[in-house]
């Protein structure tokens, strides 16, 4: 436990710069959607983009004019900053103790390896648990001058869920590649130059129809806002694929950093 509260000490100033990131975009875009409520010409805009593009973006999905579609939309946000901070949160806690040469104090003491992965890795999961929370909470404080109806709220909780989901994906994956590089420095941009990679995979698969197949290959295709929107859940293939893809990174986490070299 005071490893585990070590870990979250350390984590609090990278947790307060991220909520701060995700309040300015959430006040921000609130801002910028009591422009469309007063003037629904104002979307006129968006006849000027490519239909695929706006279809790729989920833009034609939802009504901007209105909360539920506002952050409908906003989702895309969510998930990629809660991608981004949950990869380098499960990266951050492993690769540290390498990249500042202080591994060989972690190993000395009186616990397995393994014992410390999962310590860093619940501190880690409990900030991203927590930047959830805030972003829900942030989010619920920016609309209420609007009088939201009920259905923003299930949007919302809706999303958070998938937020999460999409973090736990990350997270598993920035704590894997820490503990399977030899390179510690660079596993941070590895993480983030992934996470950008499978954001883009989605834009493609929403391009056109024959491409949709793509939108299996990166979680930001899984959670799809327009579709949980409409049916009021996610799809089952996407829960079953989180699941699966977390326990195989944790499992090549754990088996080679049992037995590799570490860098001291």
């Amino acid at each position: 436990m005071r490893m585990y509260f070590r870990e979250l000490k350390a984590g609090i100033k990278s947790l307060l710069i991220w909520t701060a990131v995700i309040a300015f975009l959430i006040f921000v875009a609130v801002g910028k959607f009591a422009a469309f409520e007063g003037s629904p010409e104002s979307l006129a805009i968006l006849d000027n983009m490519p239909p695929q593009l706006l279809d790729a973006l989920s833009m034609r999905a939802f009504n901007l004019t209105t909360l539920e579609g506002f952050f409908g939309v906003m989702f895309v946000y969510f998930a990629l900053m809660g991608a981004m901070a949950a990869a380098l949160w499960g990266s951050e806690a492993i690769s540290k103790e390498e990249r500042n040469r202080t591994v060989e104090f972690t190993l000395v003491l009186p616990v397995q390896r393994r014992r410390i992965v999962t310590t860093k890795l619940l501190a880690a999961l409990t900030n991203c648990a927590l930047f959830v929370l805030f972003t829900w909470i942030l989010s619920v404080i920016a609309v209420r001058g609007y009088a939201p109806e009920k259905s923003l709220y299930d949007l919302l909780r809706l999303e958070m869920l998938a937020m999460f989901m999409i973090e736990l994906v990350f997270l598993s994956m920035g704590t894997m590649l820490a503990c399977v590089s030899k390179t510690p420095r660079r596993v941070g941009s590895m993480a983030i130059g992934l996470i950008l990679w499978l954001y883009f995979l989605s834009i493609i698969a929403g391009m056109h129809e024959k491409l949709t197949w793509l939108r299996y290959l990166t979680p930001f295709g899984w959670f799809n806002a327009s579709e949980f929107f409409r049916s009021g859940r996610f799809e089952p293939y996407a829960l079953v694929l989180t699941g699966l893809i977390v326990v195989i990174f944790l499992f090549a986490a754990y088996a080679v950093y049992d037995r590799r070299d570490l860098f001291i």
